[in-house]
């Protein structure tokens, strides 16, 4: 009879240990991007339900926008958003931090390009947090008219990626350039695979292109190689994964046709269409896909934004 029991408690005890299934969040703003933050929920990876927008309102930058939300969460549990503030003349991007993605911090400015002085912009900033080195590393698209040949761009159009590290967002590595594919390129965002394996998704911002792209490196400092060809069609942007078993699908932006997308991949080679796989509310805009528990779900769900 001890022995029963003491299976019994045991069975119990690791069903209260079994962890708690995730659920994917989408990052997401509408146009005009004055509305600031809204979050899309799936239990699935493909199918998509709009939680609302507001959770945070823009109130930094010069035009006071929220594009291109991007979003990581630290070790210690603690979410931390970016932004693109404002189309061009801001030499910097926005930033706040929430432990519950309810209650947010005041809102930051931070300005990554002031020491480039004809730096035109700065674009849809992605964080990452590398567990290697323990620190986020942010990515965006800065154009700096006549630093680079000069393609198929006009100058106030031809961007190369940039980045800075930080451990506690008080300090930031020096600006440095990130990638330099020798075209114009924005919206890059960083994905992990395994050990020494990651892969850089990213739009060919080029007349010719306008579409998405992918480069492989072994750290998510780079240096990135063998970009690919594209895989979607022309006018797509605001690259998103979300990883659904062992196939990774690649959300994209079909901003001419005003329609959302997706492929879907296992190897970052062959890409397949996975359109009609999913749904996503209309007047999402890109942001990042994030997973988190449903505890957190729950409460975006039910409670009244600030």
């Amino acid at each position: 009879m001890k022995t029963r029991h003491l299976i019994i408690a045991t069975l119990l005890f690791l069903a209260s240990c079994k962890p708690e299934k995730k659920v994917y969040l989408f990052t997401s703003f509408r146009e005009p991007a004055t509305d600031g933050l809204y979050f899309l929920s799936s239990t699935d990876g493909k199918h998509w339900t709009d939680l609302g927008g507001g959770w945070l309102k823009p109130a930094i930058g010069e035009k006071k926008l929220m594009r291109d939300p991007s979003m990581a969460q630290g070790p210690d549990g603690v979410w931390h958003l970016v932004w693109t503030s404002g189309w061009n003349g801001d030499k910097g991007f926005g930033y706040a931090s929430s432990k519950d993605l309810v209650h947010w911090s005041e809102q930051q400015f931070i300005p990554v390009m002031q020491s480039e002085p004809d730096a035109f912009n700065v674009w849809a900033p992605e964080i990452f947090y590398q567990k290697d080195s323990a620190q986020f590393i942010i990515v965006w698209a800065t154009t700096i008219p006549f630093r680079f040949p000069k393609g198929q761009e006009d100058e106030k159009n031809n961007h190369r990626l940039y980045c800075t590290t930080t451990r506690d967002f008080k300090t930031f590595s020096p600006t440095r350039l990130y990638y330099d594919p020798g075209y114009s390129v924005i919206d890059a965002m960083v994905l992990q695979r395994g050990p020494q394996d990651f892969v850089l998704v990213f739009k060919d911002n080029t007349r010719q292109q306008r579409n998405i792209k992918v480069a492989f490196g072994t750290s998510a400092a780079g240096p990135w190689h063998d970009d690919s060809p594209a895989f979607t069609p022309e006018f797509t942007e605001g690259p998103s994964v979300a990883r659904v078993g062992r196939e990774y699908y690649i959300y994209f932006d079909g901003y001419r046709a005003k329609k959302y997308g997706a492929v879907k991949t296992t190897d970052f080679k062959t890409f397949t269409d996975a359109s009609d796989e999913v749904s996503v509310p209309i007047g999402h805009k890109h942001g990042t896909v994030v997973m988190t528990d449903k505890r957190t779900l729950k409460r975006l769900q039910h409670e009244d934004k600030p």
